[in-house]
């Protein structure tokens, strides 16, 4: 039987993962069990398309600890976490992904340092990043320094969405609104006391990563957009400049004139429209990113909606909706 009250809750988001869920499974079962506390393991099935959810639910039949979320459609690896949250009932929340390129067997670290350090949030940080693409190395430590600058915050290095925070932190993330959230902003943001266990980050142990070039972007973008106006001075920064430019041209041309030697051509009205137009568009773009999250946020639609607990369904209910 379920314990009522789980002392950790470890939440996996987990989308088209069959191919990887056996090795999963076979790693995670006995690594829990043997951690010798009360737990739940809250898998977040984000609407998938393969047998992720069937080899899941048949799993559970046999591990009680094993609990099923299901996603009524595909909402994003930040919906997928936030659901998670939502659900987890332990004084711990652990999250991890489901492709073991962060090991398991780190959460015993997390708990010790938790204990000892008397601290409310333990970062997974990677200390050896070479099981990554050169391109996902750089654009990481791209991002890391950009947000560093824009949140003001001390984000942690190579420090993703592998981590552990007390149930005040779980309290306080889940009384903020969802629109929007990205965690490992988020959750530094906050302030807790916080430390960090360093281990090597491994290869996918099997199957393909889901988050590819347009996500990483999209998490980038929705990174910047929630937590700074900078962009926003940016363009008013960009604007200035092209009314310099601009002035410079006009000068330049009244003294061409003046002088008599006016020259034949368009060299120049075309490198100045190009200018103007090219600040202006980005410009556009900018208000549009902020314009478009004050539409979405207005329309008051869930983040995600959950069709099935394991816990609370015995049979199909109607889904839950959460903001």
């Amino acid at each position: 039987m379920r314990h009522p009250h789980p002392e950790l809750s470890v939440v996996v988001p987990m989308y088209d993962e069959e191919e990887v869920l056996p090795i999963f499974f076979e790693r995670m079962h006995p690594l829990l069990d043997s951690l010798g506390i009360a737990y739940e393991l809250v898998v977040v099935d984000d609407g998938s398309r393969d047998k992720t959810a069937a080899l899941l639910l048949a799993a559970a039949e046999d591990w009680p600890q094993l609990r099923v979320v299901r996603l009524l459609r595909n909402s994003g690896h930040q919906a997928a976490q936030s659901a998670g949250f939502r659900r987890a009932r332990g004084e711990y929340v652990v999250t991890i992904d489901a492709d073991l390129q962060d090991p398991p067997e780190v959460i015993a670290e997390f708990l010790q340092a938790v204990r000892e350090q008397d601290v409310d949030v333990v970062y997974g940080v990677r200390s050896d990043r070479s099981s990554d693409s050169w391109a996902k190395r750089t654009s990481a430590r791209l991002y890391y320094r950009l947000m560093c600058r824009l949140v003001g915050k001390d984000i942690p290095f190579d420090a993703a969405d592998f981590r552990l925070v007390t149930r005040r932190v779980v309290d306080a993330v889940n009384g903020l609104p969802d629109d929007g959230r990205v965690f490992r902003l988020v959750i530094p943001w906050l302030g807790f006391p916080s430390t960090e266990v360093r281990y090597v980050r491994a290869e996918r142990a099997a199957g393909t990563t889901k988050y590819n070039f347009s996500k990483m972007l999209r998490l980038a973008f929705d990174s910047v957009t929630a937590f700074s106006a900078a962009p926003l001075r940016l363009a008013t920064w960009l604007g200035l400049l092209g009314g310099v430019m601009s002035g410079l041209f006009v000068v330049g041309a009244l003294v061409i004139k003046l002088t008599g030697r006016g020259i034949p051509g368009w060299t120049s009205t075309v490198l100045a429209v190009s200018v103007i137009g090219a600040i202006q568009l980005l410009c556009l773009g900018l208000l549009g990113e902020y314009v478009a999250r004050l539409f979405q946020s207005s329309q008051r639609r869930p983040q995600f909606l959950v069709g099935y607990d394991s816990l609370e369904d015995h049979g199909h209910q109607e889904p839950v909706q959460h903001r």
